[in-house]
């Protein structure tokens, strides 16, 4: 159990969070939520130990062992992949290489014996003999195979070395296991297994995600961080949702009610109060007004985007044609003789494990780059705009205010027709005016999407739009793709996005592709059959 007192975490003037009371128990999963800059991981570091708190006390049994998900994807590359998922029980890690150093001495000594003997046992009640087998089953599950176990992690691509470093956090059943993005990069197969594994954790588990699906999937409670305030509530993201706003609604209806009665007595105070007859009246209800309170509604940290998407016009029946389209990098082939079309009402979803490949096809796909053979061929009356998951050639110009910068993509140069785009992307007031190059990444997102609203194209191709983005803006982007009326390509890591917006899976595997109609959802189920 963790027990978290009266706390408190302040940065100069800032306060984060304060007075935050607390209990975390064993066989549930706490889900982190609030607003970028909220102080979601600076919480799950007081937890961890490695942010001291303003005041307050977080208190832990001694004896209980927590294990903490690194975001440094270098901190092991010295290290094989299996040594790397050991370490996550450090005392069963130092007891092996101190028993195994104690084994290789020349002149191995009877205390070096009865050392040996005491190690021995300790490190066969920490699991010990079973340790290389249960790091072998957590990589599997997490879709590394057996034959890169024995590879140093400086070998390891990215997304390995993330999943090797989760494998970490879960490794030897740790009472307490803090998780900060766990889905960031991970493969659908790779999300279904931590989703049933921590649905089946006894422990404790603390998680901080963006991902929606995820949380109503493994969470028991959801901790909010907003208002300068945490708390807790039983039930996953959707009742969380729906609780807060409720909670919100009657508080508006209280305070229109009030609003209201007190409106109903001034008037009587006006109209009456000259009257001698009436006069107590007056008085007494003068008395009751000062007694009603209106209830100030809290400012929140959430602030909600507004994305909506509208095509110029109706392009014809011709939207896009495909055909054995090949790419090579060096002499590897990325893309190996991709066909498919697109009809009138896709919303397609690309899915697959090598990103660098799903990439490649939106690029050829926005003309950026050509195939070295076969032909891409848009419909002669679909327009395309392009949301790229690297987004850094769009803001080499640093010293552009965000006005001026898409005044570039505008026809309409007037800074109040700009100004209505970027205010429902939250740009406001003097914000229009700081420089591109000060931008945050969820920022340079919405300067992007603010962007694709203002093209008017018939077709969105977007390569991970959610990267950076909080909770309500991968919301509000949600809503807008669902309600627009033209075709979508897209690929992101966010399960109900692509399960409410896609009605078409294409899967990119070995550079192929496997092309399915069907829902994201009936998809995941296919590969549950599958494997």
């Amino acid at each position: 159990m963790i027990t978290v007192n009266n706390l408190s975490l302040q940065f100069g003037s800032v306060i984060l969070f304060s007075k935050a009371d607390l209990q975390f128990t064993p066989g549930n999963c706490y889900g982190i939520i609030g607003a970028n800059g909220s102080g979601k991981s600076s919480f799950l570091k007081i937890l961890a130990g490695e942010l001291e708190h303003s005041s307050g006390s977080v208190e832990i049994k001694p004896d209980v062992r927590m294990s903490v998900l690194k975001q440094d994807q270098n901190l092991y590359d010295g290290y094989t992949v299996a040594e790397t998922v050991i370490m996550g029980n450090a005392r069963l890690y130092e007891c092996g290489k101190e028993k195994d150093a104690l084994y290789d001495k020349p002149d191995f000594s009877d205390d070096d014996g009865i050392r040996a003997a005491e190690l021995e046992e300790e490190y066969a009640e920490l699991g010990g003999w079973e340790a290389g087998s249960d790091a072998s089953v957590l990589l599997q599950g997490l879709g590394i195979p057996t034959s890169l176990h024995d590879c140093l992690m400086s070998t390891m691509e990215p997304r390995q070395k993330v999943k090797a470093l989760l494998a970490q956090a879960l490794f030897g059943k740790p009472d307490i296991i803090l998780l900060d993005e766990p889905t960031n990069n991970l493969d659908v197969g790779s999300v279904v297994w931590l989703e049933d594994f921590l649905a089946d954790y006894e422990g404790t588990v603390i998680v901080v995600a963006h991902d929606r699906y995820f949380l109503n999937t493994v969470c028991t409670h959801i901790v909010d961080i907003d208002y300068g305030k945490i708390k807790m509530y039983v039930g996953n993201y959707d009742f969380w949702w729906d609780s807060s706003q409720l909670i919100q609604k009657l508080l508006k209806e209280k305070n229109k009610k009030n609003e209201d009665k007190i409106a109903e007595l001034e008037e009587f105070v006006r109209r009456f109060s000259a009257n001698k007859s009436k006069s107590r009246q007056a008085t007494s209800r003068k008395k009751l007004i000062e007694k009603i309170k209106i209830e100030e509604l809290p400012a929140s940290t959430r602030r909600y985007p507004w994305v909506g998407f509208k095509a110029e016009r109706e392009p014809g029946k011709d939207r896009l044609f495909v055909a054995d389209v090949s790419k090579f990098s060096g002499d590897a082939k990325v893309l190996g003789n991709i066909n498919f079309t697109m009809n009138k009402d896709d919303k397609i979803a690309f899915i697959g494990e090598d990103e660098n490949t799903i990439t490649t096809m939106f690029k050829l796909l926005a003309g950026e780059e050509e195939p070295d053979s076969g032909n891409i061929k848009w419909g002669v009356s679909t327009t395309q705009s392009y949301f790229p998951k690297d987004n850094s050639k769009y803001f080499r110009d640093g010293e552009l205010t965000i006005i001026d910068w898409i005044r570039q993509y505008s026809e309409d140069k007037r800074e109040s027709y700009l100004r209505t785009f970027l205010g429902r992307m939250l740009f406001t007031g003097d914000d229009v005016y700081k420089e591109v190059r000060v931008l945050s990444g969820g920022e340079k997102v919405r300067c992007m999407l603010s962007k694709l609203m203002l093209s008017g194209a018939s077709v969105l191709l977007l390569d991970q739009p959610t990267n950076h983005l909080d909770l309500e803006s991968v919301a509000a982007l949600n809503n807008g793709l669902t309600d627009f009326k033209g075709n979508v390509i897209f690929t992101t890591h966010d399960h109900q996005l692509i399960q409410t917006v896609a009605n078409r899976i294409i899967e990119f595997k070995d550079g192929k592709i496997t092309d399915r109609v069907m829902s994201y959802d009936e998809y995941v189920e296919s590969q549950t059959v599958t494997t």
